[in-house]
């Protein structure tokens, strides 16, 4: 279950502006981040298309992408990955570990993706 707490406005007149404020922000930065990067189309077919772009988009912002206050590192650093030369190495080696740790879940193991 969720919380939600809505902050209105740009400036903190009350004390859950205050307190919510540096979540929005950065909630908003990453929204611009991510539609920055969006590809306009007519759309998806259905809301599976849009959940699949979606998860693929969190993947390489989260373990692909250089990120300048990192040092232009990624966020998530899988060694594994540092073992492919291309990007598309490195999403074939994502692709997999992904794979195979939804297979461990499945099997109530725990994943290593060292």
């Amino acid at each position: 279950k969720f919380e939600i707490t809505q902050v209105i406005g740009l400036t903190n007149d009350n004390e859950v502006s205050k307190e919510f404020r540096p979540y929005k922000q950065m909630i908003e930065r990453l929204n611009r981040t991510y539609k920055a990067s969006y590809r306009k189309t007519n759309g998806f077919d259905n809301i599976d298309g849009a959940n699949y772009d979606l998860a693929l988009w969190v993947a390489y912002y989260n373990f692909l992408r250089p990120h300048k206050h990192n040092n232009y590192k990624v966020l998530n650093e899988v060694e594994m990955l540092s073992q492919a030369d291309t990007m598309l190495g490195k999403w074939q080696l994502l692709i997999f570990l992904g794979q195979q740790t939804i297979l461990n879940l499945q099997h109530g193991e725990a994943a290593n993706c060292s």
